[in-house]
């Protein structure tokens, strides 16, 4: 799979959901794409994967990532919430929930924010600089705060 593309998505939908205003904000992707709905970045990741997806105004779904807005106030100073399985943070007002086992590129995360590891027990989750090399580790279950700048890549198990 070209991970080059899901990248760009991630970027666009990370712009998008960190905006008051989802369906009036207007992001542009990495390769030039303007994005302006949270449903344009749905069609476009449809046509890159072949599983079924689905977006909402405050929402983005795709085979093993959950992209949300992230609570905000007293709800986002409470541990962040996370299914069993799976490995939760907040990156720049967006909550990202990784389900699926497989290395993710990501880019503008930048700042400090919290993470969930709630996967099954021992399970490692890896976070990688722009060089590959392994930046730090977190063995479930382990919740935190983490600097996200600079993350490059992770892989949740």
């Amino acid at each position: 799979m070209n991970i080059a593309k899901p990248a760009a998505l991630l970027v666009a939908a990370t712009a998008l959901l960190a905006g008051s205003t989802v369906a009036a904000t207007a992001a542009t992707t990495p390769d030039g794409t303007r994005v302006t709905s949270v449903q344009q970045v749905a069609d476009q990741v449809l046509a890159g994967h072949p599983k079924p997806l689905s977006a909402s105004a405050d929402q983005v779904r795709y085979n093993g990532l959950t992209l949300t807005k992230a609570p905000q106030g007293a709800a986002a100073k409470k541990d962040l919430d996370c299914a069993y399985g799976h490995l939760c943070m907040i990156v720049r007002g967006t909550k990202f929930d990784f389900y699926k086992c497989q290395t993710w590129t990501v880019s503008n995360w930048t700042g400090d924010g919290p993470f969930t590891n709630n996967q099954t027990p021992g399970t490692v989750a890896r976070f990688y600089n722009q060089d590959g090399s392994v930046r730090w580790t977190s063995t479930a279950y382990e919740a935190g705060t983490a600097t996200w700048d600079p993350i490059w890549s992770l892989r949740p198990c």
